[in-house]
């Protein structure tokens, strides 16, 4: 995959991560999102005037954009962020189908700025009744039902990555 980065996009980014915490809005966290040398969607993290946990720099750019593009996907799309994504928005980039991601600040040095997410990736490997919010599955056939006439139905799951797709292994 080829290297598109480009370092005046990451200074946007660490503009806007500039503005979430001066502004009080959210931690210090910027992203952009970009398509073919131009700005499609930006964003930084929100998560105190929204009152919402999720509302991560990416979260919020990437929502830009998709509504931007008016579209789920992100395909042939960069993201520039300030910090590596944590699960949730590691999630996201994936279901979004971004192309690359390009981050200025790793884990461990959030970490030291007290973001430290990997109690988070530790639990993703537990099994669910093992993690500190425990996980249950509890079975229920009507629910199954909804599953199987969506798909009788023959409608697209907008999964970002199938069995068929070109994975990088």
């Amino acid at each position: 995959m080829e290297n598109t980065y480009n370092p005046l996009f990451m200074q946007r980014a660490i503009e806007l991560s500039e503005i979430a915490y001066k502004s009080g809005k959210g931690l210090p966290i910027g992203c952009v999102i970009v398509r073919d040398g131009t700005v499609i969607g930006e964003g930084h993290n929100e998560i105190f005037i929204r009152k919402n946990p999720t509302a991560h720099g990416e979260m919020v750019a990437i929502e830009d954009a998709c509504r931007k593009l008016n579209d789920l996907q992100l395909e042939g799309c960069d993201i520039y962020t300030t910090l590596e994504p944590c699960p949730m928005c590691f999630g996201a980039i994936y279901w979004s189908k971004l192309k690359n991601v390009y981050f200025a600040n790793s884990r461990e040095e959030a970490s030291y700025a007290g973001f430290d997410d990997s109690f988070i990736f530790d639990q993703l490997h537990l099994k669910g009744s093992k993690q500190r919010i425990p996980m249950h599955h509890v079975k229920n056939e009507i629910a199954f039902k909804v599953l199987e006439n969506w798909k009788s139905e023959n409608l697209p799951a907008s999964q970002p990555w199938t069995n068929n797709s070109n994975d990088k292994n």
